[in-house]
């Protein structure tokens, strides 16, 4: 069997990405078996070595070419940085954090990579240092438009339609076209993750899901009329149904994803049942991106208080997907 060849980024080094790598690198944990590559700073390691008690032994690390299955290796990426600043954002953090992604996703648009997992970025940091991307997602988004945002645990698996733009502008987005673009994209990307494939579950945008038209006519007018193409295709899909129960009908069952219209109606119930072991999923694109759910953690960086769970279950989930590209 031919391994799988997943990099992995560190994030915001003033914030608790290089932390939670270490921990996952240099602890007990049952990663799978694959060809790791680090992209990151040495220098930033150190520090975060340092500061943590934590050792790991980068002279063991084989350079790229001569790497072999199953081992981790270390892509240096050119850091500006002399000294971390923890705890805020910061311009050169933010530059650091962009570059070891942007060089991750140029191994990756080459083939070299089946998956990339990333440790968080702050968006402050990145606009600090003038990048116009507002995240991974919209970065790759750049290259594969439609990039698909989801968050993923065995308790609670969620789609959104928009992420990271404003309310009025999601809105938007919430008609027939977009909706069953979507719809395809998902399906195509999910196809041989799961034997039997998966569920959707469409959430209404309005209260009790517009009620028959009373509160809202877009389900009527735009999300039911896509569901119906939807399932003319052969997708299993069902709904639309009211934002305030659709997620008690998907908690638990694996085969279920939910179809949330905007980022915080699936986010906030997503987070609340699997903050410490879910995982951010990048989809429609020809390689995997994961990431965990949570941020930079500014307030515990540097404080080796950091958990390193869903990092690791982003790496177990990167290597499970990455087999059905």
């Amino acid at each position: 069997m031919t391994l799988r060849r997943i990099g992995i980024t560190l994030g915001d080094p003033g914030g608790i990405g290089p932390e939670i790598v270490l921990k996952t690198l240099a602890g007990d944990y049952e990663l799978p078996e694959a060809e790791y590559v680090l992209f990151g700073s040495a220098r930033v390691l150190r520090a975060e070595e340092k500061a943590l008690g934590i050792h790991f032994d980068f002279d063991s690390l084989k350079s790229e070419t001569s790497a072999s299955p199953g081992t981790l290796t270390f892509h240096e990426v050119p850091s500006s940085l002399r000294t971390v600043k923890r705890g805020v954002p910061s311009a050169k953090n933010g530059l650091d954090s962009f570059r070891y992604f942007k060089a991750a996703v140029a191994e990756a648009r080459k083939e070299s990579l089946q998956a990339i997992v990333t440790a968080p970025i702050s968006k402050s940091s990145w606009a600090l240092a003038g990048i116009p991307w507002k995240g991974h997602t919209d970065y790759l988004n750049h290259f594969y438009p439609g990039a698909i945002m989801a968050f993923w645990s065995e308790t609670l698996k969620v789609a959104l339609l928009s992420h990271h733009v404003s309310l009025k502008n999601a809105l938007k987005k919430v008609n027939r076209e977009s909706l069953l673009g979507f719809l395809l994209s998902l399906h195509r990307s999910l196809k041989g993750v799961r034997p039997g494939g998966f569920a959707f579950l469409v959430s209404g945008l309005n209260p009790h899901a517009g009620e028959g038209g009373l509160l809202g006519r877009e389900e009527t007018e735009e999300i039911s009329p896509a569901i119906k193409e939807a399932l003319r295709q052969g997708i299993k899909i069902s709904g639309p149904y009211p934002p305030d129960v659709v997620f008690r009908n998907a908690v638990g069952y694996p085969d279920n994803i939910v179809i949330a219209l905007y980022h915080d109606q699936g986010l906030i119930p997503f987070k609340l049942v699997a903050f410490d072991s879910g995982v951010n999923v990048s989809l429609g694109l020809p390689f995997v991106r994961t990431s965990p759910d949570h941020g930079t953690a500014f307030d515990i960086a540097g404080k080796n208080r950091a958990n390193p769970r869903s990092l690791v279950e982003a790496i177990r989930l990167a290597a499970t997907l990455s087999r059905s590209i």
